[in-house]
């Protein structure tokens, strides 16, 4: 039995959490999943259902090599291969994924401006040096400034983060300047996060790219942030 939960979560809250579950006759996701039997087509990602003409289903070939040719015609309505369709499923739970991740961030950007224009009584500023880290780290100027000033230069620049046209993500710095590099050689280094999400869901759509190399790329660009990252 030990053995069985420790397969679902290594963490001990969770295990606990689901045991409680179990007593209590509540259905969880991991019940669900064990007793789920996934689609053999859409589990393999080539399974489309991006536009009204579909769901398109390319099935990978079983039991025999497929030539070149063969594996050409294999194709949905908008000539997506299977290797396009697979990259489209994938890439776009990347895109709802930092949309998601990428929201909670935009909320604490929120309550953070609004803290800093004297505007909630429900946040304060508690760590300073945290404050004037950030600030140097944005090159907001921190000399005879109020933290308040301070924190509504942060604000500001956060916000404009999410939405910015071209050039690099201002936190992208915080990474190890090995890791930034990396990035850069491999053009995949982000700029605005709605700028990513949007590209990549354009990309997807139906008549847009069908390269999946392409599409992979994208993906790869597309950040995923930590929740509150800007503060």
């Amino acid at each position: 039995m030990a053995e069985e939960k420790q397969v679902k979560s290594i963490d001990k809250a969770t295990l606990d959490m689901l045991a409680k579950a179990n007593e209590e006759g509540i259905s969880t996701a991991f019940d669900r999943a064990e007793n789920m039997k996934p689609c053999p087509i859409g589990v393999d990602g080539s399974c489309c259902k991006n536009c009204a003409m579909g769901p398109c289903r390319i099935p990978l070939a079983k039991g025999k090599e497929e030539t070149p040719e063969e594996h050409a015609k294999r194709v949905g309505v908008c000539g997506a291969t299977a290797e396009t369709i697979t990259a489209r499923n994938f890439v776009r739970m990347i895109a709802a994924g930092s949309a998601a991740h990428s929201d909670h961030g935009r909320r604490v950007v929120e309550a953070f401006k609004l803290m800093a224009e004297g505007k909630t009584k429900d946040f304060r500023i508690i760590d300073e040096q945290k404050l004037l880290k950030l600030a140097l780290d944005l090159g907001v100027k921190i000399a005879d400034r109020s933290n308040q000033e301070i924190a509504l230069d942060i604000a500001r620049i956060c916000e404009a983060e999410f939405g910015k046209q071209n050039g690099e993500l201002l936190f992208t710095r915080l990474a190890p300047i090995k890791r930034q590099d990396i990035w850069r050689k491999s053009g995949v280094m982000p700029r605005g996060i709605d700028r990513e999400v949007v590209e990549l869901m354009h990309r997807t759509h139906m008549g847009v790219d069908q390269d999946y190399k392409n599409l992979m790329l994208q993906g790869a660009r597309t950040p995923w942030p930590t929740d509150g990252v800007a503060v």
